[in-house]
């Protein structure tokens, strides 16, 4: 797997996910426009995310079936459609339904990342994943970035159009650049989606799934509630200044680029832990905001170190445990995400103009604390196993 290979699945990656989350800087401006009220603005997000719980299930699978480069491509195409169809939505219920469109076939990024790890060698799996899982993150915070600047600069529907050329371009770039992915035999489709409803009986993948869950309804608190206190009272920023937050978070996140190494390297079970403790205590500078930027900051570049570290160990973790089964299992994994994503997303809305952004910052880092717990209880039941598997390779 060359250098230009894992860019360039980086680069779908990255932009894929983008349209997921264009619309959290401007949520106050989009709502606006399409006349959803200011509670319910988090729906805008669920929505795109909604339709990603439905690719995982229904759609990542067909990785483990079919040609990975022709479904990427087709993929991006249709993610293309969803964010033109956002971007020139007339009425909230037509932006609804390219998000969920847009949502539903981003799920290329799980096919991406399947691939990826599929074409590796062993010792490498973790590096190449954490490069193109990279791309996931940069697509998340740098969106935050580009959407805050381009609605200033034309409105929240220009970021959305712009991210519907990006895709359409990666479309016929990714037929013609990435390996051949070809299959001496497909199973049928049915037996494909079976097996990935096995997996939810594995305790190695429902233990990293609910390490996923909380995981990132915490990163989705953060995220989808942060615009509503720094657009109002005492810093009143403007959508172009807040999208410039995603910098920190994007600092964080390439920080921990070198986790798949770790991984690699045997280290993953503990960096996965001490990254959990960082995130924990990442809330209790996000949650100073009202009174320091500074602080907000400092928090957010821990907090999105923390996440990338954990996202890439789960990962490592997962398509090591089923290398017949990649697509499969990190589809099923990212459901758990994104339920928790969506959890987050809504809860902090909602919360927010009932409590204020204290309150959010406290279910932040109860989620953290959780996704700790679920990390300590997952460790220790490996723990138990590894005595067992011994004995029994002792016997053979």
């Amino acid at each position: 797997m060359g250098r230009g290979t894992r860019l360039l699945l980086a680069a779908v990656c990255g932009v894929a996910v983008a349209g997921v989350y264009a619309g959290q800087p401007v949520l106050v401006q989009m709502g606006q426009d399409l006349g959803v009220a200011r509670d319910s603005a988090g729906w805008l997000v669920a929505a795109a995310q909604l339709g990603y719980l439905a690719g995982l299930v229904l759609l990542v699978p067909l990785g483990d079936m079919l040609d990975r480069r022709r479904l990427i491509a087709t993929h991006l195409g249709l993610v293309a459609a969803g964010l033109a169809v956002t971007a020139t939505a007339p009425a909230a219920w037509l932006a609804f339904a390219g998000l969920v469109l847009a949502g539903a076939f981003a799920v290329v990024v799980q096919t991406a990342v399947a691939f990826a790890a599929a074409i590796s060698p062993p010792g490498e799996r973790g590096r190449n994943l954490g490069v193109v899982t990279s791309g996931v993150v940069a697509g998340i915070l740098g969106a935050r970035v580009v959407t805050g600047s381009l609605a200033e600069l034309w409105g929240w529907r220009s970021s959305y159009l712009a991210l519907a050329v990006l895709a359409a371009a990666l479309c016929v770039f990714s037929l013609v650049a990435l390996p051949a992915d070809v299959r001496a035999g497909a199973e049928p489709y049915r037996r494909v989606l079976r097996s990935l409803g096995g997996l939810f009986t594995r305790p190695v993948f429902l233990g990293r799934g609910l390490i996923a869950f909380f995981l990132f309804a915490s990163f989705g608190t953060l995220w989808s509630g942060l615009a509503l206190p720094l657009a109002g009272e005492p810093w009143r920023l403007s959508e172009a200044q807040i999208g410039l937050f995603g910098i920190a978070g994007l600092a964080g996140a390439l920080g921990a680029a070198r986790s798949g190494r770790w991984a690699d390297a045997g280290h993953g079970a503990r960096v996965s832990g001490v990254a959990l403790a960082l995130l924990l205590i990442s809330w209790a500078a996000i949650g100073q905001l009202r009174w320091s930027l500074v602080l907000l900051i400092a928090g957010v570049v821990v907090l999105d170190f923390a996440v990338q570290a954990v996202h890439v160990g789960n990962q490592h973790v997962l398509t090591s445990a089923f290398p017949d089964r990649t697509s499969s299992a990190i589809g099923g994994y990212m459901v758990f995400y994104s339920l928790g994503s969506a959890l987050g997303a809504t809860a902090t809305t909602a919360l927010f103009d009932a409590a204020g952004w204290t309150t959010c910052a406290l279910l932040g880092a109860a989620f953290a604390l959780a996704a700790l717990g679920a990390w300590a209880i997952s460790e220790r039941g490996r723990a138990r196993v590894r005595p067992d598997v011994l004995v029994r390779a002792t016997r053979r």
